[in-house]
């Protein structure tokens, strides 16, 4: 098999971005604009991909790191002027060429393998993509003589009104001969208003040394989407959206309404699992088979066990086991880990902590940097109290424990198997296997104080009752 190689332009200022950040860093459903395109180039096999970078360089550099080679576009003359800076990486080099923008997200991996796969079959020298839109209006047309074989490119600005009729335009994507390409760049001129060196004009070069000029027309246009300000931004965000949504229900996952879901790119849900409206799946979440998420579930690098359901709540980078229930209202913070069957639930936050199977914590609660064992039931308002100003430190819970309502637990502590905590109680020592603690101040009754409080208030001008 022939090399294939790619040259990714990334070297504009992007200044319609009104941003300190190069556009293809920009997210898209989670991920950078430019890793798609990366991740689609590497399905399909590519065999080097070289990146031209002028402005925010480092930034893109830094970023994309060993992925590809980098080239550097220290003027700003055009997109020929940019492929060329390649030369001293690629020219001389056999194999097959794919250029394109670093500001399309959309592409997919099927639209690159089938541009490919046509330019390779089709023997020409250089294979455009296309998209044929309803409104071609600023594009450049692609001119199709005999054979459907491409013409030329004409800019909108310099389109006949006979011409101005095609709706097939040009992408800015194009497959070329490797050998080809670097000695038709040598030969574009300059000669336009703008003075720079456009890649559309390689395809005149190569027609004039009697080469064949193929085109491939991507089957959805929205593909061809490119980013170049907070509006496509969002446009971009919303297609993407849509393609994601459609591929999980697909899939076998029930979206009860797909316009007020959001799911990022490369979010893996199990079939018959249900997503309800407000949710927010984010990038690294895995969830299993017949889990009920949401309503307003948001999660982010979430694993979740089969069955389980989670409503209302915020997860971030932890795991919920089989059969589990959270929240709703629950926060489920970093390095949390709850095994399966487990319940937290309302107002509960839950940080850098174990809950072994079975676990319950119901309501109104803080466990954090805590190892729980199975069986173990956290009464209302009980606080594993981590922190003493420098140092977090970890509280334990044996299986079988039972920890009372409003509760304090000063870690560093143990509760051993099977032993209970009273009610309002402050534990600072360890407390042994089947053991009741007790920990508070004894009650004390004073008859008739409260009247007496109520009748000297009144004596001081303060009417009505207490508090």
């Amino acid at each position: 098999m022939e090399k294939l190689y790619a040259v990714i332009l990334a070297a504009g200022q992007g200044t319609r971005m009104k941003s300190g950040k190069h556009k293809v860093l920009h997210p898209v459903c989670g991920k950078p604009i430019i890793d798609h395109i990366l991740d689609a180039l590497c399905r399909i096999g590519v065999d080097e991909t070289v990146v031209v970078v002028g402005h925010h360089a480092d930034q893109v550099r830094s970023h994309v790191g060993e992925r590809a080679r980098f080239v550097e576009q220290r003027e700003q003359l055009g997109t020929a002027h940019a492929v060329m800076q390649a030369a001293s990486l690629l020219q001389g080099r056999d194999g097959t060429t794919l250029i394109l923008y670093g500001d399309h997200p959309l592409y997919t991996e099927e639209t690159f393998s089938s541009l490919v796969e046509t330019h390779r079959r089709s023997g020409a020298a250089a294979t455009l993509l296309s998209a044929v839109l309803p409104d071609p209006t600023g594009y450049g047309r692609v001119m199709r003589g005999k054979g459907d074989e491409v013409l030329r490119i004409v800019e909108h600005k310099d389109a006949t009104p006979e011409e101005r009729k095609v709706r097939e335009v040009f992408t800015g994507t194009i497959c070329v001969d490797n050998r080809l390409l670097f000695d038709a760049l040598a030969e574009v001129k300059n000669e336009n208003d703008q003075g720079e060196y456009y890649l559309p004009d390689v395809i005149p070069v190569l027609r004039q040394k009697g080469k064949r000029i193929a085109a491939v027309s991507v089957g959805d246009p929205e593909e061809a989407m490119g980013v170049n300000n907070r509006v496509q931004l969002a446009e971009a965000e919303a297609a993407m959206t849509r393609r994601l949504l459609r591929e999980h229900m697909l899939n076998g996952v029930t979206v009860i309404d797909p316009g007020n879901t959001y799911i990022e790119a490369d979010v893996v849900i199990g079939r018959d699992t249900v997503i309800y409206p407000g949710s927010y799946l984010k990038r690294g979440t895995v969830i299993g088979e017949g889990c009920t998420i949401g309503p307003q579930a948001d999660l982010t690098g979430v694993t979740v066990g089969n069955g389980s359901t989670i409503r209302y709540s915020v997860l971030q980078d932890c795991t919920v086991g089989e059969r589990s229930q959270v929240g709703p209202f629950a926060y489920i913070r970093p390095g949390s880990r709850l095994e399966a069957e487990t319940k937290v639930g309302c107002f509960v936050d839950v940080k850098n902590a174990r809950l072994g199977r079975g676990s319950k914590v119901s309501h109104l609660g803080y466990v954090g940097d805590a190892d729980v064992g199975e069986g173990v039931n956290i009464g209302c308002g009980a606080v594993t109290v981590n922190y003493d100003g420098v140092k977090k430190h970890r509280t334990v819970i044996g299986d079988g424990a039972f920890i009372g309502c409003n509760v304090n637990l000063v870690a560093p502590v143990t509760v051993e198997k099977g032993a209970y905590v009273a009610a309002g109680s402050t534990i600072t020592d360890d407390v042994p296997e089947d053991a009741l603690a007790i920990a508070r101040e004894r009650q004390v009754n004073k008859p008739g104080y409260a009247k007496r409080l109520r009748q000297k208030k009144g004596s001081d001008g303060n009417k009505g009752t207490p508090g």
